[in-house]
């Protein structure tokens, strides 16, 4: 608080400086909380990106109009529609981790959540990372991940619910951005720049499966852009991808035969649209416009049932499908302009996300028992948030002697209301022991939340010195259910010279649980073992132990210098802390008796023949505080060849680790977290991860290859035989050593219009390590899934076709 009162004074006066001042040019794109303001001056359309793909004029983390990557005073990454193509992916989610590796994914997201495309950035979950479009705030899904690993808890942005084909560029900021930005930008933002033409029609095409002959991948999209009267334009894109299953279990040990199916990868079919639009109204007003709605369907197997007398129907046992069926959509309206020499910027936008589960193959054991019958296809439950943001700014540059270039002023203010909604399932789903692997919700477990955000910032950023840029930001929140929060930040940068310059970031952040952590409840049941999550305010959490949650908060400090030591090489290293306080996670593990009755209170029932032990019930809690370090290198260099064309050299990586400060105790006085969850924090994330490679091209040929190399990650691994079966205080230690991915691209510009390109990631079909056969859940999992190492799915290979007319 005071270091944000020290904060908010400098920057006063500073303003009070300004008020005394002639009025200068235009402020350029704000980096505050309604980055939208960037839309005030006319959009520059970045230029092609080549050995200077840095060099392109950048909105994110910044309010000068003439900021590049390389001369900001923060750590920015971009990436490009051209480079998203380059890599044979289909998506958002999957090009950025080819292309940043500070950027990861888990590999496999079991249960509920198995569909949702997510990022994270430094290390941290996608929880503490802000996903931006148009510099807007982008709503969260519905679906909280309950299933085991890092990303474990979280509702994330689902970036692959935005058509690849839509977007311009990406902008990642890599530092903390709370006091620009507000909750959640811990580690940083992804900013997704729209396109924005104003002529042409673009199309592709993307086919290609597994070198195991399954997984076939179909991706094809269009985008459309024209002028409107010469006063704007209108930018229309459309996507469709279809994904088939991928099966990677070894045999099944109760049969020998490979009867598990739910190792790999989902069948899934998503179709996205949206646009992106701005109009003159006048000279000095201006309307703009830009929305997505995406659809999803997709099924997904879970563990095989082994036959048995009493369910004749199944005579050779069954694997039970969850399906989804989910709508996404956001659309933003604002209106821009400038009086008085003021920019000034307000807008509104309304975004959501809504899911209906369902199983089928499935039996409900209860029903079967107690009424001789029972439905096979079943509606588990359904999910629903929505977010209503509004936001105002204003901003202003003023000319001050004292100072080496004009002082910027950037003030607003954003309202946003979030709605959460869970939906009870048929009594099919939840009646007595429930679907056989998903137990749905009852009305008992149904609810509806919501609460209201109001917050205000100031930003202030100029030049003390010709080399000296300084930027200040300071932002109050207020939350409903959460209270008040006060962030700042200070970044700087000194250019020593034209090859050498030095830049840095002190800065407070926080993140407010979701509406989806304080009201989840969940449970899953395999063959075996039944793992139920409780609202963390229910009943059965208060006999486990559980406090009411609170937000986390977190301090960042970056440091890092810039090197240009001749014309066509690029470096940058930038180091950085971020100390996070009360980080919310799925904590607090019973299993047992205690687990059964906490769960039962919330309205499940446990199938007969899973051993007690085999229960385990947990909620979200503020379990822990953590100091993650790291280090962040990008190197750009070209090689002119004269005839033989031309190679653009490139170099990023990220070496990046997280310690426990301190595990925090429930109400009855045990640890919040076991050692296993600990390693979620730790060691499941690679301690780096480096991309190198280059483009050659000559001519209408290019050529690209990359090789990623994934660093060691370390599991903490259950036991599900012996005397540790299924212990939550007992795990085996095991080390996934570090893995190499190949990606090659051979394109060919056929014709001005037309190009072809083939393509193979992972050419030497790289995979995880193999776990011990003890540790293989009934023979099946070979792999760990809950790892963010290298994929178990190994090499892909595909077709690419691009038209341009």
């Amino acid at each position: 608080m005071r270091r944000t009162t020290i904060l908010l004074s400098a920057t006063t006066a500073l303003a009070t400086m300004a008020a005394f001042a002639a009025p200068a040019r235009s402020l350029a794109q704000s980096a505050t909380a309604s980055a939208a303001i960037r839309a005030v001056t006319p959009q520059r359309t970045p230029r092609a990106v080549d050995a200077d793909r840095d060099e392109q004029v950048i909105v994110t983390g910044t309010r000068d109009p003439h900021q590049t990557a390389r001369s900001s005073v923060s750590p920015i990454q971009v990436v490009t529609s051209a480079q998203l193509a380059a890599t044979g992916q289909a998506d958002i989610r999957d090009a950025l981790i080819q292309l940043a590796p500070s950027v990861a994914r888990s590999i496999r997201v079991n249960g509920s959540a198995n569909m949702t495309d997510a990022i994270s950035l430094r290390g941290l979950t996608p929880n503490q990372t802000l996903i931006l479009v148009n510099g807007k705030r982008r709503h969260t899904t519905a679906v909280l991940s309950n299933n085991a690993g890092p990303q474990q808890g979280t509702t994330p942005v689902d970036i692959d619910m935005i058509p690849v084909s839509a977007v311009d560029h990406i902008e990642i900021l890599q530092d903390g951005a709370a006091a620009q930005y507000g909750s959640d930008a811990i580690a940083g933002v992804v900013n997704i720049i729209l396109k924005h033409d104003t002529h042409g029609l673009a199309a592709q095409a993307i086919n290609g499966g597994r070198y195991a002959g399954d997984g076939f991948t179909s991706g094809e999209s269009l985008n459309w852009g024209t002028s409107l009267y010469g006063r704007g334009f209108f930018d229309l894109n459309a996507e469709y991808k279809y994904q088939d299953h991928t099966f990677r279990a070894t045999p099944d040990s109760r049969t020998g035969r490979y009867d598990f199916m739910d190792i790999g990868d989902p069948r899934q079919e998503r179709e996205t649209i949206g646009y992106n639009m701005e109009y003159a109204i006048t000279d000095a007003v201006k309307l703009y416009s830009f929305a997505t709605y995406g659809h999803r369907n997709g099924e997904s197997y879970q563990d095989y049932r082994v036959p048995t007398p009493s369910l004749p129907m199944y005579p050779y046992g069954f694997s039970p499908q969850e399906t989804i069926d989910e709508n996404d959509y956001s659309v933003t309206i604002g209106f821009k302009g400038r009086k008085f020499n003021w920019d000034w910027d307000i807008s509104t936008t309304y975004g959501g996300d809504s899911e209906r589960m369902g199983l089928f193959d499935s039996i409900n054991t209860s029903m079967l028992q107690n009424f001789g019958y029972s439905p096979t296809r079943f509606h588990l439950f359904s999910f629903a948030n929505t977010q209503w943001t509004n936001d105002a700014a204003v901003r202003r540059a003023f000319n001050v002697p004292l100072l080496a270039a004009p002082l910027n002023l950037a003030l607003g203010a954003q309202y946003r209301y979030d709605s959460y909604h869970i939906g009870a399932g048929d009594m099919g789903s939840w009646y007595g022991t429930g679907a056989s692997a998903f137990h749905g919700l009852s009305p008992a477990n149904a609810s509806d939340s919501n609460r209201d955000v109001t917050a205000g910032y100031i930003d202030v950023s100029t030049r003390l010195l010709p080399k000296w840029q300084i930027d200040l930001a300071g932002r109050f929140e207020h939350y409903t259910d959460a209270g008040d929060t006060e962030t700042g930040k200070v970044s700087s940068r000194y250019d020593v010279n034209r090859y050498f310059g030095l830049r840095g970031t002190v800065a407070s952040g926080f993140r407010a649980p979701t509406l989806a952590e304080e009201h989840w409840s969940n449970m899953s049941v395999s063959p075996t073992a039944a793992a139920g999550y409780i609202p963390v305010n229910s009943a059965g959490a208060q006999l486990l132990g559980a406090k009411p949650l609170k937000p986390e908060r977190s301090t960042s400090f970056s440091a890092g210098f810039v090197v240009n030591p001749i014309t066509a090489l690029h470096v940058t290293v930038d180091a950085y802390q971020i100390d996070l306080r009360d980080r919310i996670m799925a904590a607090g593990v019973y299993n047992g008796t205690r687990a059964i009755e906490a769960l039962e209170m919330n309205g499940f029932d446990i199938p007969s023949g899973i051993s007690p032990t085999a229960v385990t019930a947990q909620y979200y809690a503020n379990a822990a505080s953590t100091r993650t370090r790291g280090l962040d290198i990008t190197a750009n260099y070209l090689t002119r060849l004269g005839r033989f064309g031309r190679i653009n050299w490139d170099l990023a990586a990220n070496f990046n680790q997280t310690n426990i400060r301190h595990v925090g105790e429930d109400g009855n006085g045990n640890s919040l977290l076991n050692q296993q969850q600990r390693a979620y924090i730790t060691s499941y994330t690679p301690r780096n991860r480096v991309i190198f490679g280059g483009v050659w091209r000559h001519g209408n040929l290019d050529f690209n290859l990359h090789e990623i190399r994934y660093g060691r990650a370390t599991s903490e691994l259950s036991y599900y035989t012996g005397p540790y079966a299924y212990s939550n205080t007992q795990f085996m230690r095991f080390v996934n050593t570090p893995r190499y991915e190949t990606n090659l691209v051979l394109g060919y510009q056929v014709t001005p219009r037309w190009r072809v390109a083939l393509g193979a990631n992972n050419v030497g079909n790289a995979k995880q390590r193999k776990i011990p056969e003890q540790f293989r859940y009934l023979g099946a999992y070979a792999y760990d899934v809950n790892i963010e190492q290298i994929g178990y799915n190994g090499g892909f290979y595909y077709f690419q076709v691009n038209l341009k007319l």
